[in-house]
Parts: C-alpha cells; structure tokens; sequence
C-alpha cells in the first residue's frame, strides 16, 4: 500500500478519536443541564427502562444537591473535561507526523486497556450500576480499534521506510 495512502488512513482514525476526545471534554462541563435534559428525554420511556431512568434521576439528583451544597466538587468534572482536550490536542502531534509521534498512539491504546480494570474494580466500589459500567467500557471498546488501526499503518510506514544513514566519523 502507497505511503500517502497509509498517511490518510492513520490521519482518519485519529480524527475520530481526537472527535471522541473533544465532545467528552465540552459535554463534561455542563453536566447539570445535560442529565436534566436526558432525564427529560428518558420520561417517556421509563416504563421499558426502570432501572435506567431510576439510575439517571439519581445521579441528577446528586449533581444538584452537590452543586447547591458543595459547588467546589464539581471542579473535579472540570478538570476531566480539561484533560480531555488536552488529550485531543495532544494527537496534534501524530496527525502531523505519525512515525515520530507514534508514542501518542501507544499511550492512547495503553489508556483504553487502563479503562476496563478501573471501570470494572471501581465501578461496584462506588456503587455504579453495572449497565452503566458497560457505557464506560464502551469508550475503551470505541477508541481501541481505530488508534490499533493508525497504529498498524505506521509501524507499516515505519518498516517500509529506510532507516537514516548513520553518521560518518571524521
């Protein structure tokens, strides 16, 4: 397979995780709104989905209060949302040269493998439905295949690529 063909391809997986990365970092700021509107939007299902819409109106109920009671601790959510774009921008660099910043790719796979232990050790510790632990798993599931993908297509650039001349001694 040609060079700039690989290039295009590893540049549009990347893309969609970057896209993954950035609408979970602007939706975790307004948190509140958005469950209040989902919880709206799951009305009229809930009596196909009991356990759903008991588990959304819980955890509205708990931003609120927070948010009335201890506002400090919502800062926490902002800081998730900040690292989530700074993740976003951080495929800034393989997007502009995927062979030198493959490292980025590598971490990002290395990241989605940290998800499921986390999800699946501290999601029954903090008392998260399991149905909701599989939404969180769902990332890992989402953002593995397309950075495995890149990644594969830059180490094949990588192999096809000669390696530099060493320098010679004078």
């Amino acid at each position: 397979m040609d060079v700039e063909v690989r290039l295009r391809r590893i540049r549009r997986w990347l893309w969609v995780v970057v896209v993954g990365l950035f609408l979970s970092g602007v939706t975790a700021f307004p948190l509140e709104p958005e469950v209040r509107w989902l919880l709206r939007a799951l009305d009229p299902l809930a009596g196909q989905f009991p356990a759903l819409v008991a588990w959304i109106e819980r955890v509205h109920t708990g931003l609120v209060e927070t948010g009335e009671r201890y506002p400090f601790m919502l800062y926490g959510t902002d800081w998730l949302a900040f690292a989530h774009l700074v993740l976003a921008v951080a495929f800034w660099g393989p997007l502009r040269d995927p062979v030198r910043n493959v490292w980025v790719v590598q971490v990002g796979m290395i990241a989605c493998a940290g998800i499921v232990p986390l999800a699946l050790i501290c999601g029954p510790v903090r008392d998260i439905p399991w149905f909701w632990t599989l939404v969180d798993l769902s990332f890992a599931v989402g953002a593995f295949p397309p950075l495995w993908l890149a990644y594969r297509h830059i180490r094949a650039i990588e192999a096809a690529t000669p390696a530099p001349a060493a320098p010679v001694a004078a």
